[in-house]
């Protein structure tokens, strides 16, 4: 079972809100940053903000373990060498997994078509 890397320093979420592309849908926000020409770094890093406004720590915590899960499974989707954070919104509260994870690889391709 493969395991995905995280981004956890702010600096990181920042430069990722600033300079990347993003796409949105009612449930949540990818945005992605290329990290080419940066320490030769090649890995695909994932990071996922959810607000307070979502619900309580339980919710919150669900939510998380519902997208992180939904980018494991589909980790060769994800081109390597970039930055990925995922912003969720209210909306995803009420989703299964599966609506989850179609939304999620439907807004990296439409961002892949962009970038």
């Amino acid at each position: 079972m493969a395991s995905i890397k995280i981004v956890k320093k702010n600096k990181d979420f920042r430069r990722t809100y600033a300079k990347g592309a993003s796409a949105a849908d009612k449930s949540m926000v990818l945005y992605v940053y290329s990290k080419r020409g940066r320490d030769g770094d090649q890995e695909k890093r994932f990071g996922f903000s959810v607000s307070k406004k979502i619900g309580k720590a339980v919710v919150r915590n669900r939510v998380k373990r519902l997208l992180k899960e939904a980018c494991r499974q589909n980790l060769n989707f994800f081109p390597d060498g970039k930055d990925y954070i995922i912003v969720a919104k209210k909306e995803v509260v009420d989703e299964d997994f599966h609506s989850i994870s179609r939304k999620l690889l439907r807004l990296l391709h439409k961002l892949l078509q962009r970038i």
